[in-house]
């Protein structure tokens, strides 16, 4: 009789150990999935910052090349405003160029916009 009490003690103790140490180990492997998770996510929010960035700035460059442009046509539609005669039109043209670089330009500032 004290032999089958202290066999069925023996696998009592041992199905709680085993249960404690399956518990443990899923805990440990639950933290280190997190912990890989959580560092991977960072690593990508740390390439997507850099990569907004990137692009920001180069939508910018763009943004003030083209500025450059317009200004550069603003000033060439005025002289040849102020130079035309009544026997040629070429401000139309000058004026359709302005006004095409006028469309590209709000629509980098929109996608500009977006970015933010």
């Amino acid at each position: 009789m004290l032999f089958s009490i202290g066999w069925f003690l023996l696998i009592g103790l041992g199905a709680g150990g085993t249960m404690l140490y399956t518990d443990h180990l899923r805990a440990k492997t639950a933290a280190e999935l997190s912990a890989q998770t959580q560092s991977q996510i960072n690593e990508m929010k740390a390439q997507y910052d850099s990569r907004f960035n990137e692009l920001q700035t180069a939508t910018s460059q763009e943004l003030a090349a083209l500025q450059t442009k317009v200004d550069k046509l603003n000033e060439l539609l005025a002289f040849a405003k102020d130079s035309m005669s009544d026997k040629t039109d070429n401000s139309n043209q000058l004026y359709t160029q302005l006004e095409e670089v006028r469309k590209q330009l709000d629509e980098l500032k929109s996608n500009l916009d977006v970015l933010k």
